[in-house]
């Protein structure tokens, strides 16, 4: 079933002999419970894609649906909510609060939605990142690994219908880096989650069921 649909989809920044066409013409689709990579090299415009399909930033031109919703006939509002509800993001640099120990920037989004924190799905989450015996540490006592674990935590734990992970693996060590990967795979595979993760590591993306290639805005 398809969850995701990107028709079009066009961002210029820039204007005459100054623009820049970061992201051009581009049209796919995703499947629920697909894991697809997206590679390219820096500037090929895989970033601006990835923040374009999850709300982050709006196209010049094209459409993206996600669960059949038209994701920019949202005004600024109806468009935070429903990326807090729907998105995970997991950036290169972690981007925890440094004040919130583990557990609480694991369950950081359900307390901005006000939900009640599903309690086994959190020690179920703990477990399985191996951060169990360390839910009271805050992010400075951990190790870049262990910080990007918890954000990975964080974009599972509402479920939501898609995560997209900007280089997730970036600012880690080539062991970490395949820890993390394999962890995304886990969840892909244990909870059906759909993930699209953008990389400029080819041995990486092939972990994924698909991958696609980005080259000057353009799929290649």
């Amino acid at each position: 079933m398809e969850i995701l649909k990107v028709y079009n989809l066009t961002k210029k920044y820039g204007k005459d002999e100054n623009e820049v066409i970061a992201v051009n013409n581009i049209s796919f689709s995703v499947n629920r419970g697909e894991f697809v990579a997206i590679v390219g090299s820096s500037g090929s415009g895989k970033s601006t894609l990835l923040h374009l399909i999850g709300g982050v930033d709006r196209p010049t031109s094209g459409k993206v649906y996600i669960d059949g919703k038209d994701i920019y006939s949202f005004n600024n509002d109806e468009l935070a909510r429903f990326r807090r509800k729907n998105i995970g993001l997991i950036y290169q640099f972690y981007n925890l609060l440094p004040i919130l120990n583990v557990e609480e920037n694991i369950t950081l989004p359900c307390d901005l939605d006000g939900k009640n924190i599903d309690k086994k799905k959190l020690d179920e989450l703990l477990k399985t990142l191996g951060l169990e015996n360390r839910k009271l540490h805050l992010p400075n006592e951990l190790s870049g690994g262990q910080q990007q674990r918890v954000a990975i935590g964080r974009s599972l734990i509402n479920s939501p219908t898609l995560i997209l992970a900007d280089e997730p693996t970036g600012n880690l060590d080539t062991k970490s880096s395949s820890e993390i990967v394999n962890l995304l795979k886990e969840a892909n595979k244990k909870y059906n989650q759909t993930i699209i993760m953008i990389t400029h590591n080819l041995e990486l993306a092939k972990e994924a069921d698909r991958v696609i290639k980005i080259e000057d805005g353009k799929i290649v």
